[in-house]
């Protein structure tokens, strides 16, 4: 397979194999000196990109408590386009001018990473995907109308002095001209032909109804007026707080309920019935690129479908071997009404989920030894979902302090429970905490001798939720899954993204409805019909995304087999965790030239 941007990966892999290889003392002395200039202009280009990025981006601004957004650019505006695209190709000059062959083996993989990232940060903003995009800009998962009230009160990152909250009211006043801009947006794409379906304007005006009716004092942006340190001065304490409620009443809030008046008497109206992007113009154009972009492979829409039905038909063969051993007195759509309907496979109080999670972990950490070398100084927690739960998903997961002296933290939506069975909580502790998500995010930004480019990135799905489903198959060697109820929950996930494969493509790229879309995953999980809605939405609404997990997964049991046969004896799965961890999110060609290059070095420790 080619890499998008040209390089195949047989030249990676002799590149990073070659190097240093079979040189005298001074050649090899030579080359470190030379290695070391390469990597110094290399750092700087990275620096540069780093701060030229946050320099043009709000939505940095908006997740890092202490930062001033007013004076960043609208991410919505040409001139946001304009600037990122004249950084972008700086950039790329900029790699241009550095010898890779000169690097170190770190500083070679940071190069090739920067390049695929700038290449496509390029290609999205000349093929005109990018204009498209902000004129398409409701997304009810992950836009900032549901992302920005969590950050605003003050999750992840709690305001701790006066200057915190002078930057979190400033970002609030942002926050207000945004939702302006994203409005005047979507008018363009209504005059241009690109308009969203029916359903995605439909679940973020249920968001908005949400927000509005709370009172200023409930919503999450008065939050940090809740949690005000009590070192704070009495005068201090009650001018913020009628700083941060003037702020809400007067250009939060309206902002919502502008939002509310255009989508519903202007853009619902004209909004499609369909809800895939073979439905909209350019659609089969920006489907393509989605795939791309969230797989970092060239699979099309076609492979990937005939790929999630082959595992579907596999994993309902192991499902009925369990169902079998059950003893369950019926077919599998019996097994499936059985867990959805039977409240013994849920519970109803939260402490009782969180000390489930607790007792989870306490038998993972027991295994994790026989797997991996090490672990995080992070530790792992689990949340409430700070706002509008009913509103949205599961939860996700968030990254503690890059230095660990702060916890990980799944934020998980409560008001869920009775949506999510007992059975399935091993299989979701390890995906998003251990060695899943917290795992994978907290070694890289811990590992303080790679380049933030490396410690930070996260913009590789097919990495980083692969990771996480791959995680999930560890299951068994860390001592869980003892019992067919887990391991049944077990596979009820794995079918999950199984099924995310068939009808993800299947909307986007074959016209099916999202009542049939709803019917398959029915057809084939166990999952509550409120969830089953709240994923077919959510891949409605985010094309291309909800395939990055299998095609990832698949890729790195790919790669373990692949070691474990040719290395034999010297395959220790420990390293090999290693050299997929401890240099963070890489696009798959990417991961698996340095695997392989792994491979033919002998299967040595991380160095």
């Amino acid at each position: 397979m080619t890499l998008q941007n040209g390089w195949s990966r047989r030249r990676l892999v002799a590149g990073a194999a070659a190097a240093g290889a079979g040189l005298t003392a001074g050649a090899r002395m030579a080359l470190a000196a030379t290695a070391s200039e390469a990597g110094v202009a290399l750092r700087a280009l990275l620096a540069e990109s780093a701060r030229s990025e946050r320099s043009i981006d709000p939505l940095d601004a908006v997740r890092a408590k202490g930062v001033d957004a007013a004076r960043f650019t609208d991410p919505l505006s040409d001139a946001y386009r304009d600037q990122r695209l004249a950084a972008k190709q700086r950039d790329a000059r900029g790699l241009a001018a550095i010898d890779r062959n000169a690097l170190s083996d770190t500083d070679r993989l940071a190069y090739d990473v920067f390049r695929y990232r700038t290449d496509a940060a390029i290609e999205e903003i000349t093929s005109g995907l990018f204009d498209i995009g902000r004129m398409t800009n409701l997304d009810p998962s992950f836009g900032l109308q549901v992302s920005f009230p969590d950050a605003a009160s003050g999750a992840g990152a709690p305001l701790r002095t006066v200057a915190d909250h002078e930057a979190g009211l400033s970002r609030m006043h942002w926050f207000a001209g945004y939702m302006k801009n994203a409005m005047d947006q979507l008018a363009q794409g209504l005059a241009r032909g690109y308009v969203q379906p029916r359903i995605v304007v439909l679940n973020v005006l249920a968001e908005v109804d949400a927000m509005l009716a709370l009172a200023p004092e409930a919503t999450p942006f008065y939050k940090p007026v809740l949690d005000l340190p009590a070192s704070f001065p009495a005068a201090e304490r009650t001018r913020l707080a009628a700083a941060y409620r003037k702020v809400i009443v007067e250009e939060v809030l309206p902002g919502y309920a502008r939002w509310k008046q255009y989508l519903t008497t202007t853009y619902l109206p004209a909004a499609r019935e369909q809800p895939g992007l073979c439905a909209q113009k350019d659609g089969a154009r920006m489907y393509a690129a989605a795939l791309a972009r969230h797989t970092t492979t060239r699979l099309t829409a076609d492979e990937i479908h005939a790929l999630g039905l082959s595992e579907v038909a596999r994993i309902r063969g192991e499902m009925e071997a369990v169902r079998m051993e059950l003893k369950f007195d019926g077919d599998l759509h019996a097994l499936f009404a059985h867990v959805r309907t039977d409240r013994s496979f849920y519970f109803t109080r939260p402490q009782d989920l969180l000390d489930r999670f607790a007792s989870i972990l306490e038998r993972i950490w027991i295994g994790m030894p026989r797997l991996f070398s090490r672990r995080p100084k992070a530790p792992f927690e689990v949340r409430a979902l700070p706002s509008l739960g009913e509103t949205r998903g599961t939860g996700y997961y968030a990254l503690g302090p890059a230095d660990g002296s702060g916890p990980g933290v799944l934020y998980f939506n409560m008001s869920m429970l009775d949506t999510r069975p007992i059975p399935t909580l091993e299989t979701l502790t390890l995906h998003e905490g251990v060695p899943g998500h917290h795992f994978q995010g907290s070694l890289a930004q811990e590992n303080t001798a790679l380049p933030d480019m490396l410690r930070f990135g996260s913009d590789f799905t097919a990495y980083v939720e692969g990771w996480g489903l791959y995680s999930e198959s560890l299951g068994k060697e860390l001592g869980l899954f003892t019992d067919p109820w887990q391991w049944f929950g077990h596979l009820d996930f794995e079918m999950l993204r199984a099924v995310r494969l068939v009808v993800d493509t299947g909307m986007h790229a074959r016209g099916w409805s999202r009542e049939r879309a709803i019917a398959f995953m029915t057809d084939n999980t166990s999952m509550a019909a409120r969830d089953i809605v709240v994923e077919i939405d959510r891949y409605i609404a985010d094309p291309g995304q909800a395939t990055a997990y299998k095609v990832g997964e698949l890729r790195l049991q790919a790669l373990r087999r692949r070691a474990t046969e040719r290395l034999g004896a010297r395959f220790d799965i420990r390293r090999f965790h290693d050299q997929v961890l401890m240099t963070g999110a890489l696009p798959l060609d990417i991961l698996e030239a340095r695997i392989d290059a792994w491979i033919a070095a002998g299967g040595p420790a991380f160095a």
